[in-house]
């Protein structure tokens, strides 16, 4: 066994390890830390915009991702889609989400060093989070690139990374199968186990939130207190200048 099959066997286990195990710590010790640390106050306008780039572009980016490395190629020419349709029907909304993603993080990023509070408030784990994340988009986009210009054949990673990947969660690693896939794609794979590896750390822990519990929660009732003692709702009083 080479080097490289006991990388590949290895290294996604540990990043597994790391991802789950500083998840369960840092809501355990950290739950007040668990926040996205919203600069919204500061800053609106390129908010407006960058945020729902970044946002609907990487949850098309991560449906493509799902899509192509959990679902067989056999299961595809199961139903009729050829190797070639596939190819061009997840290359060009791949291309054009990460494109989207990309543009969405750069004005994020842009907004982040432009605006002073928001500046002044970013961290060094901040700035470490967005090189790994900036990395793994342009990497992920230029594979894709790399994918179309080539065609399916000279880059089916359905033959080689999506088994990989598919071995990893049945406990039958195939690191031999990922040696065989191009450069580009180790070299996103590396990136993404990076970025997986951190993530806890970040800001980037808030995607595991879901806020659930709010759809089931009973309603709350704002209400203020009036000169004489009684108690109102709000606005029911005339507005009055001051304190």
């Amino acid at each position: 066994m080479s080097a490289g099959e006991i990388f590949w066997d290895v290294i996604p286990y540990v990043t597994l390890a790391i991802l789950v195990v500083g998840v369960w710590w840092r809501y355990r010790y950290d739950k007040f830390g668990w926040t996205t640390r919203s600069s919204q106050l500061y800053e609106n306008r390129l908010l407006r915009i960058a945020s729902p780039l970044f946002h609907f572009g990487i949850l098309v980016v991560i449906l493509g991702h799902v899509i192509g490395l959990v679902i067989p190629e056999s299961w595809t020419e199961a139903i009729g889609v050829s190797e070639h349709m596939y190819h061009w029907g997840a290359t060009v909304p791949g291309i054009i989400a990460g494109v989207a993603t990309l543009v969405g993080v750069g004005l994020l990023i842009y907004r982040r060093r432009t605006t002073g509070p928001v500046f002044t408030a970013t961290t060094v784990n901040d700035k470490l989070m967005y090189v790994v994340l900036v990395a793994a988009l342009a990497a992920g986009l230029a594979t894709t690139v790399i994918g179309a210009a080539a065609g399916n054949s000279a880059a089916n990673y359905r033959e080689t990374v999506s088994p990989w990947f598919r071995s990893i969660w049945i406990l039958q690693p195939r690191g031999d199968l990922m040696v065989q896939a191009p450069l580009q794609f180790h070299i996103h794979v590396v990136i993404a186990l990076v970025l997986f590896s951190i993530w806890p750390f970040t800001r980037l822990v808030h995607a595991f939130s879901a806020p659930i519990a709010y759809l089931f929660r009973p309603y709350i009732v704002y209400r203020s207190r009036d000169a004489a003692g009684g108690q109102e709702l709000v606005g029911s009083q005339p507005h009055r200048r001051g304190w």
